[in-house]
C-alpha cells in the first residue's frame, strides 16, 4: 500500500497572527481560495470530511454528475495540495483510496464557519 500525501512537499507556512497585516492576510485567503476554487472540490471535500475513506468509484457514484475526466483532475490538484491522500493497494484489480489529510480535515470548522455565516445573511 502507497500513501502518497507522504511525498508532498508543499503546505502553506504558517505565520504567527501578530506578523500578519491586511495584505499578507489578503494574500493568505486568496491562496487557500485558489485552492478550492472549482465546480467540485468542495463537494469531494464534503465527501471526504469525517474521516471518510472512499475509493474512486465511490466518489463516483456520489456525485453522479462529474464526469471521470474532471474527478480524476480534481483529486490530483488537491492530492498536489496536500488537501487529500491517495493510498493505492497494489491487488488485482488495483484498488485506489482517497481520504483527507489532516490538514484537509482541518478545514471542516473553517467551512463550518462559512456555512454559518452565509446563513446568517440579513434579508434585504
Amino acid at each position: 500500500m502507497t500513501s502518497t500525501h507522504e511525498k508532498v512537499g508543499y503546505l502553506p507556512e504558517s505565520k504567527p497572527d501578530d506578523d500578519l497585516t491586511p495584505s499578507t492576510a489578503a494574500e493568505g485567503v486568496e491562496n487557500v481560495l485558489r485552492m478550492l476554487e472549482g465546480r467540485w472540490k468542495l463537494v469531494i471535500l464534503f465527501h471526504l470530511f469525517g474521516g471518510n475513506v472512499l475509493r474512486f468509484s465511490d466518489l463516483e457514484r456520489a456525485i453522479p454528475a462529474i464526469s471521470q475526466k474532471m474527478l480524476i483532475q480534481q483529486l490530483r490538484q488537491m492530492e498536489a495540495d496536500g488537501i487529500v491522500s491517495r493510498t493505492v493497494h497494489h491487488q488485482v484489480p488495483p484498488k485506489v483510496e482517497y481520504c483527507l489529510t489532516d490538514w484537509g480535515q482541518s478545514l471542516c470548522p473553517a467551512l463550518d464557519a462559512l456555512l454559518t455565516w452565509a446563513g446568517a445573511k440579513p434579508a434585504g
